[in-house]
C-alpha cells in the first residue's frame, strides 16, 4: 500500500537558507533538500484502489493562490528534549484555510488524517531520544527569514522508506484557481 500525504513544494533557494541552521547537535537526523516539505494533509498507507478517489478530492479543493514567509525556528517536544525542529511559515490564515477544506474533502469521503491537528511548519530535523538541546539555536533563529513560498499548487506525495530516510515522489500537482 503506498503511504501519501498532501503538501507544499519549498523552493530551491528557500530550501538552501533552511539547510544552512543544520548543526552538528547530537542525535539530529536532518533533512535534505528533496525531503524538504510543509504536509498538509498525512493519509499514511491508502489503498492503491483509493488512490484515484484521493486525487479526484484534491481536484475539487476551490483556493486562491497566496505568499508565505518561511521564518523563524520551533520545536516539537521541549528545547531540551526536542522531537522536532521546524522552521516556521507566516501567514498562517490563508494556509489553514486551504488545508482546512482539502482535510474536509478527505474525510467527508472517509479519508482518515493521520495528523488531525494542522501545525503548519517544516520539518528540519528528527531527534533520537537522547539528543542534545536545541534552545541555542531557538534563541539565535527566533524570527529569522528563511525566504518565500509562492503558493499556487499543493501536491500528493508518496513517500517511501530509503537508506538516507524517507524519498517523497510528486504523484499529481494541483493548481490553485481560486
Amino acid at each position: 500500500m503506498p503511504r501519501l500525504f498532501f503538501g507544499l513544494e519549498i523552493p530551491g533557494a528557500t530550501k538552501a537558507e533552511l539547510l544552512r541552521v543544520k548543526t552538528g547537535l547530537s542525535g539530529a537526523r536532518w533533512q535534505q533538500a528533496n525531503q524538504l516539505h510543509l504536509t498538509l494533509a498525512f493519509l499514511g498507507e491508502v489503498e492503491a484502489s483509493r488512490v484515484p478517489d484521493a486525487q479526484s478530492l484534491a481536484r475539487e479543493v476551490r483556493h486562491s493562490p497566496f505568499d508565505l514567509r518561511v521564518q523563524g525556528l520551533g520545536c516539537f517536544g521541549r528545547p531540551e528534549k526536542p522531537k522536532i525542529l521546524w522552521a516556521g511559515v507566516t501567514p498562517e490564515t490563508e494556509l489553514r484555510d486551504l488545508q482546512q477544506s482539502l482535510a474536509t474533502q478527505l474525510t467527508h469521503h472517509r479519508f482518515a488524517l493521520k495528523n488531525p491537528s494542522f501545525k503548519p511548519h517544516i520539518t528540519l530535523s528528527r531527534f533520537q531520544a537522547n539528543s542534545g538541546s536545541v534552545a541555542a539555536l531557538l534563541d539565535q533563529h527566533p524570527d529569522t527569514p528563511f525566504g518565500s513560498l509562492a503558493v499556487h499548487e499543493f501536491a500528493l506525495f508518496e513517500s517511501r522508506p530509503g537508506p538516507q530516510g524517507s524519498v517523497y515522489t510528486v504523484l499529481e500537482r494541483y493548481p490553485l484557481t481560486g
